[in-house]
């Protein structure tokens, strides 16, 4: 996600970014996938309980991690835009899954997260109605916590090779 800590004028035009991702199989893994986002690239992998060697955080902790960084991002944007001051943003994050989705074992469950926990210590010198106006515009911005939220398309094209 690319941010600025300028202040964009209003307007009625669309400003669009558009991240980019390859994702890929370790040749001779089962479930190592490399991950190549702008000049960085990193391994997601799957814990030995889930057959896989425990080589980096697994999809649904990135998922995890995506929403609490962005989160972070969001209060620190926000709260300059805001003008008000934050000292520190500490996010802890949770989810429930069952597995029984996502290999299939049970008719009717969801394969991915059945809730996700979110807890935001803030700290600083402002009043909590102060943070309550912070903590809004967070819930109002996040765009990752807008993706989990609200139904996003996905268009996936398929090739065989």
């Amino acid at each position: 996600m690319t941010t600025t800590h300028e202040t964009a004028a209003p307007t009625t035009e669309p400003q669009l970014i558009r991240p980019e991702v390859r994702t890929t199989l370790v040749t001779g893994t089962a479930t190592q996938v490399r991950v190549e986002a702008s000049s960085r690239s990193f391994t997601i992998d799957e814990p030995e309980s889930l057959g896989g060697t425990d080589k980096g955080a697994n999809p649904v902790e990135h998922l995890l991690a995506a929403l609490g960084a962005c989160q972070v991002i969001t209060f620190q944007v926000w709260a300059q835009k805001l003008d008000i001051q934050l000292d520190e943003v500490d996010i802890a994050l949770a989810g429930e899954i069952d597995l029984r989705g996502f290999f299939g074992l049970a008719e009717g469950v969801r394969p991915g997260f059945e809730s996700i926990d979110v807890s935001v210590q803030l700290s600083g010198p402002e009043t909590p109605e102060r943070y309550d106006e912070l903590t809004q515009a967070v819930e109002e911005h996040c765009p990752v916590l807008d993706g989990l939220g609200n139904t996003v398309p996905v268009r996936t094209t398929y090739a065989v090779a």
